[in-house]
């Protein structure tokens, strides 16, 4: 449970880190949010849970980092400025190489037809903000978990 104590402001996870199976020792996850500290609450969630994370600040540098470095996740937010998350995901399902990469949508847009939209433009799974490190680390996993029993190594 990822909580806060006095004025400090590092966060304190009391929760044992989620372990994926399988040959890789750490999964990467890119998070995209044009929110510095979004951002930075996603990564530090992500990393006390035993992740390799990298950050994107948008969505064009996002397409970008994907294919100098190829995730095994992506957390990718939907309301950002220049290309939008619904656009990057669509762009990233019509590449071969990213087609069957699991992005996990995180919004402020709770609304069924963002959700919808989401869905439609290839998202793995639409969360809404805020999101708690015990359900962002679930679902992680659980994408994580789907992709290597669809494409084992």
């Amino acid at each position: 449970m990822l909580s806060y104590y006095g004025t400090s402001p590092h966060p304190v996870n009391r929760q044992a880190p989620i372990q994926i199976t399988g040959d890789d020792l750490s999964q990467a996850v890119l998070v995209v949010d044009d929110e510095p500290m979004a951002r930075t609450l996603l990564r530090l969630m992500l990393v006390r849970a035993g992740y390799e994370v990298f950050e994107a600040e948008d969505g064009y540098d996002a397409l970008d980092k994907v294919k100098v470095h190829p995730p095994d996740v992506m957390i990718l937010d939907v309301m950002m400025p220049g290309i939008d998350g619904f656009q990057v995901c669509e762009e990233l399902r019509r590449q071969e190489p990213t087609a069957t990469l699991p992005i996990i949508m995180l919004s402020a847009k709770t609304d069924l037809d963002s959700v919808n939209r989401g869905l439609r433009a290839g998202a793995t799974k639409y969360l809404t903000k805020p999101v708690s490190p015990e359900d962002l680390t679930h679902h992680v996993q659980e994408v994580l978990v789907t992709k290597q029993i669809i494409t084992p190594s």
